[in-house]
């Protein structure tokens, strides 16, 4: 067993309770396999708390209508309502103007959009993107994507054994290659690293390079203000910030989308159509075609309004403290082996192995104990391959998570031990 003495555990669970009131998140009453839910997913998706549920169903049930269409009072309704879920997402990362922002489905599609527009009209043959060993295949295959349609090649910054970005690689890099554009992670959504994306910005910009940045593990959980990072794109999801499925986020600099071409034709994104051709819409609506996730829309203005109230600094704070005690008390089993840097420079994800026990298997049996990890490559297999290993499981925290968690977490893991004679 691991040598936590009872005493303190209470301790470190009545120090981190959760941030935000459990019970605004139904789903955690639940119980799995007889046992207590212990959702430590997060990273994947998070728990949806009854105040974005309930704007959902209340837009669904009374001001539900087709957006920007019609002259009627519902449609009127819902274009307002829309629209202004939109400057809610604009003000949350402090983008310059709402019109900067556009709905997409998700981070992975923002950052294809991206791809198949900017990439495709401003790359050429010989031009270089560069990525990181670390990035989430929605950050790595867009670009051999794009860079296979026009010519372009896909080099990548190298992580240290310690899950860190090795800085003077990018630097060479930059010099060596001179790329068009970098595309960079703000969180490892496997290791937790969290990269001085201020920095790589800054080193992009210096060297001619455009900076994208994908904020799906970011921007659900510390600050993220666009200006201050001075990037020029940004990508995240709606799922990931306590917001539905089915909604993300691209924003980019208002003088980059001017110039961009349309990614998909259709509906609400033209302002004139013949035979002959078309003419495009106003931002933010020319990247928008077809009608949009409206219900979600509202969905993640909601999430958006719960975070703002309880404060991305507080958001950050806790999940630091959870993340800090996780290491410490899952350092303290045998045969369990922690992937990524100290605790003090990444965000809430825990990365690791138990022994010989595979990820999958080891997941399987946590879950007979109420506890959800996710096991596998989580859509980075470049960095499994860094490392030399087929999966890992990974535990994830948010604002409703406690210490007490944790030590369930741990306390199952001692468990699996005990079953794989370990």
């Amino acid at each position: 067993m691991a040598d936590v003495t009872a005493p303190r555990h209470a301790m470190a669970a009545s120090a981190i309770a959760a941030l935000a009131p459990r019970s605004d998140f139904p789903i955690l009453a639940r119980q799995v396999n007889g046992k207590p839910l212990v959702f430590l997913d997060s990273a994947a998706s998070s728990q949806k708390p009854t105040a974005v549920l309930e704007a959902m169903n209340q837009f669904a049930t009374t001001s539900y209508a087709n957006i920007h269409r019609g002259a009627y009072a519902l449609s009127e309704e819902a274009t307002r309502a829309y629209e202004r879920a939109r400057k809610s997402v604009a003000k949350f990362i402090n983008a310059r103007s709402a019109r900067e922002v556009i709905f997409t489905r998700n981070a992975t599609e923002s950052i294809n959009l991206v791809a198949r527009t900017w990439a495709e009209a401003n790359l050429k043959p010989g031009d270089v993107i560069l990525a990181t060993e670390m990035e989430h295949h929605s950050n790595i295959v867009p670009w051999q994507l794009a860079a296979a349609r026009v010519g372009a090649t896909v080099a990548y910054v190298p992580v240290t054994d310690s899950g860190e970005l090795d800085m003077a690689a990018y630097e060479r890099l930059l010099e060596q290659r001179q790329p068009r554009l970098v595309a960079i992670t703000q969180m490892s959504n496997v290791l937790g690293t969290l990269p001085p994306v201020g920095e790589i910005v800054a080193k992009a910009h210096a060297a001619g390079a455009l900076a994208l940045v994908d904020g799906a593990q970011s921007v659900p959980h510390l600050p993220v203000d666009v200006r201050a990072l001075d990037c020029d794109f940004l990508a995240f999801s709606g799922h990931k910030m306590l917001g539905p499925s089915g909604i993300g986020v691209l924003w980019a600099r208002a003088e980059i989308l001017e110039a961009m071409p349309p990614f998909l034709g259709g509906g609400d994104m033209i302002r004139e159509v013949t035979l002959e051709g078309s003419t495009w819409n106003d931002l933010p609506w020319k990247f928008e075609a077809g009608t949009p996730a409206i219900i979600e829309a509202i969905g993640l203005g909601a999430a958006v309004a719960y975070l703002t109230a309880l404060g991305m600094e507080r958001v950050h704070a806790h999940e630091r403290a959870l993340t800090a005690y996780a290491m410490e008390r899952l350092a303290a089993i045998p045969d369990l082996t922690l992937y990524g840097p100290p605790a003090d420079r990444r965000g809430g994800v825990v990365s690791f192995t138990l022994g010989d026990i595979h990820a999958h298997d080891l997941a399987t049996l946590l879950d007979g104990e109420g506890v959800a990890v996710r096991a596998g490559h989580h859509c980075a297999q470049p960095l499994m391959e860094r490392y030399r290993i087929p999966a890992t499981a990974r535990a994830s925290f948010y604002v409703y998570t406690t210490s007490a968690e944790i030590d369930a977490l741990a306390e199952a893991l001692e468990r699996a031990r005990a079953v794989f004679a370990l």
